[in-house]
């Protein structure tokens, strides 16, 4: 798959009273494409997670640029790319896009944990070959 795709339209919602997009409202959207990502591609929804796994993904570390605002009404497209798999941390890349107009890009930094742990644990090695076969196919086709 290489890069995932999720699309989201600004809904009131997410707007401050100009019609723009408040900037927490992207962290929100961010985390939406995340959790479809785990679900539609990784095949481990948060559902699953959270429940049956009792396990989670925090965010441990975010970089982020506003490149250009967004309008109430838009089509956001945000593209995911994975980047780096290390023992319990993942580096996704994720830029959001209008049409061809790029309006956010961010690197995000999960930890795999296991509820009770207080601290990041390995991935399981089910979920590591998975992701490794898309940070394989980003690799490919950068190549």
């Amino acid at each position: 798959m290489a890069i995932f795709t999720y699309r989201q339209k600004v809904l009131f919602q997410h707007c401050d009273p100009a019609g723009i997009v408040f900037y927490p409202r992207y962290f929100e959207m961010v985390n939406a494409t995340v959790e479809e990502w785990f679900d539609t591609v990784i095949g481990c929804g948060f559902p699953t997670m959270h429940g049956p796994m009792q396990a989670a993904v925090p965010t441990a570390g975010l970089t982020i640029a506003f490149t250009a605002p967004s309008m109430l009404g838009d089509q956001l497209e945000f593209r995911l790319e994975p980047m780096r798999i290390g023992r319990s941390s993942l580096e996704l890349e994720i830029a959001a896009f209008a049409g061809d107009e790029q309006r956010l890009k961010t690197t995000v930094t999960l930890v795999f944990t296991k509820k009770g742990a207080g601290k990041s644990v390995a991935w399981p090695d089910d979920l590591r070959a998975k992701i490794e076969k898309e940070i394989n196919q980003v690799v490919e086709n950068n190549a």
